[in-house]
């Protein structure tokens, strides 16, 4: 019978999600990792298989418990500029703040894998917002192209304000304003 594990699993991967997303995929090594999260490099390579195997872990998790809720709650909106509002201060956030932002500049151009884990993260955002605007009335196909556009300005927002912090509030209230083009 071999050793138990001598660390956290759960815990683990949530620290490296922190980790990747204040350094980024490349800016982590695997040496940044182990002495953060704790465990000998010999067990994160048995328990992950690689850097890679815990970072694809650690982006899939910050989607199953910060992004994809945020998304569903944001659904339940009231209106459009609510929705927005709780986006660009909710979406992509949490302990792990900016690493699908990240995933989606950094990795996901040249990595299926985390491009089908930020396109499942897009396609939640776009769709609630798709059924913020639907249930005021739009729902026409110009309506799905507003959500997307939406969705990528929370995304473009919540990528700047890494470097830049601007003050969303002023670009939300316009794209709240944005309405479909009726009969599109």
């Amino acid at each position: 019978m071999g050793r138990p594990r001598g660390f956290d699993e759960d815990q683990a991967v949530a620290q490296a999600a922190v980790v990747f997303a204040r350094h980024g995929y490349e800016g982590t090594s695997v040496d940044d990792l182990v002495g953060r999260l704790g465990v000998h490099r010999g067990s994160l390579y048995k328990v992950f298989g690689s850097k890679r195997g815990l970072y694809l872990a650690a982006l899939r998790r910050h989607l199953d418990d910060e992004v994809l809720p945020c998304a569903a709650a944001l659904a339940g909106s009231a209106d459009l500029a609510t929705a927005l509002a709780a986006a660009a201060g909710g979406f992509d956030a949490g302990p792990a703040a900016g690493l699908l932002t990240l995933a989606a500049a950094e990795q996901a151009p040249h990595d299926s894998d985390v491009a089908a884990l930020v396109a499942e993260a897009c396609g939640a955002l776009d769709r609630a917002l798709g059924e913020v605007l639907a249930r005021s009335g739009e729902e026409s196909p110009a309506a799905t192209a507003l959500a997307a556009a939406l969705g990528a300005t929370v995304l473009g927002l919540r990528l700047r304000g890494r470097t830049t912090a601007p003050d969303a509030r002023p670009a939300l209230a316009l794209a709240a304003r944005v309405q479909p083009v009726r009969g599109g």
